[in-house]
């Protein structure tokens, strides 16, 4: 077990480090509104990814011999199947982002300035989220179960959900928030406020952004849960969850042309999130198999069902990336048949 010193150290250089890679992102190099590149899209999501597996080896050594000790391996692991779970659920924001860029017509060149201020949020969203949860299962273990079988009901919803639908005018929140704050129907450059007739009111921009907010909220409902399932120490489950949200932002911009491609990655999603939430509630049905075995007088059988009560964080990182990569696969060999224009 780490020392409070130690892990308080660690918890401060990664906020650190983080503030300091956005400071960089916005003060250095996106400065002024431009529309993001190819180019520039594909060099930071190399970056971000190569971060991500940087700290993994850390976990691996140093870091991971500071904080966690002989046990630096296995959350090693746990850190790269919650990035890889983490990241590959948050591909599916992209397709939503896109649709609510669309409908508001949000021009290129600020669309960054929307996703940078959204990651900061989701940012405090979602360290809030994750302490709360973990406390919650610290407290109670068998809320476990609960987010098991919600992720299984998930799964199955996704597998046979058809294409997203985005409906922003009849968003609850949408109409909340232009109820109780003045939103002017227009951009005022990269302003979220801006002042009319003496009164500061919000931008479209402004409204954008807390839809894009919102949508972050509910994808994490799904997100957080799945990541329980793999592990429940903070410092993991944050982390995990920090660099697959930096590493949206640029993925967008890298992605946004061709997500659509992808129309097996909801059914890759759907499996995983399935899986993720049969590895949660193994323990119980374990439990209550043996018990049963135990009630019928298999005490043999019984004793071997109890030892096959977890999936080995290792192999849960295989099926979560095979699955995944298959998804992505088959998409690309059975594209997706265009939609053919009713005439007459």
């Amino acid at each position: 077990m780490h020392s409070l010193a130690t892990s308080t150290l660690a918890w401060g250089g990664f906020c650190l480090f983080i503030l300091i890679m956005l400071a960089i992102d916005l003060g250095v190099f996106n400065r002024k509104p431009h529309e993001i590149s190819y180019k520039n899209a594909a060099v930071w999501s190399v970056v971000w990814i190569m971060l991500a597996l940087i700290f993994a080896g850390l976990l691996f050594g140093p870091l991971g011999s500071e904080l966690f000790g002989p046990a630096k391996s296995q959350k090693a692991l746990e850190f790269l199947t919650g990035y890889l779970i983490e990241l590959s659920l948050s591909v599916d924001n992209l397709f939503v982002f896109l649709l609510l860029f669309s409908y508001f017509k949000v021009p290129p060149k600020y669309q960054h300035r929307v996703l940078y201020w959204g990651v900061l949020g989701a940012l405090v969203m979602r360290v809030t989220m994750i302490l709360a949860g973990t406390e919650l299962i610290n407290r109670f273990h068998w809320i476990i179960y609960i987010f098991g079988a919600f992720l299984i009901y998930t799964g199955i919803k996704m597998l046979g959900s058809g294409d997203t639908e985005v409906d922003p005018e009849n968003n609850p929140i949408v109409r909340l928030v232009t109820r109780h704050v003045p939103i002017v129907r227009h951009y005022e450059r990269r302003k979220f406020f801006t002042v009319v007739d003496g009164k500061r009111v919000g931008t479209l921009l402004l409204l954008v952004l807390i839809v894009v907010e919102v949508t972050d909220l509910v994808f994490a409902v799904d997100s957080i849960p799945a990541i329980f399932g793999v592990t429940t120490d903070r410092f993991i489950v944050y982390t995990s969850n920090v660099f697959a949200i930096l590493g949206l932002r640029t993925f967008y911009f890298l992605l946004a042309g061709v997500v659509e491609r992808f129309h097996y990655l909801k059914v890759g999603l759907g499996i995983v999130l399935g899986f993720i939430g049969v590895k949660m509630l193994l323990p119980l049905l374990v439990k209550l198999l043996a018990a049963a075995l135990h009630a019928m007088g298999f005490d043999s059988v019984a004793s071997a069902v109890r030892g096959a009560d977890h999936i080995p964080t290792g192999i849960a990182l295989g099926v979560v990336a095979i699955v995944l990569l298959t998804s992505v696969l088959a998409s690309l060999i059975w594209p997706k048949k265009p939609e053919k224009d009713d005439k007459g």
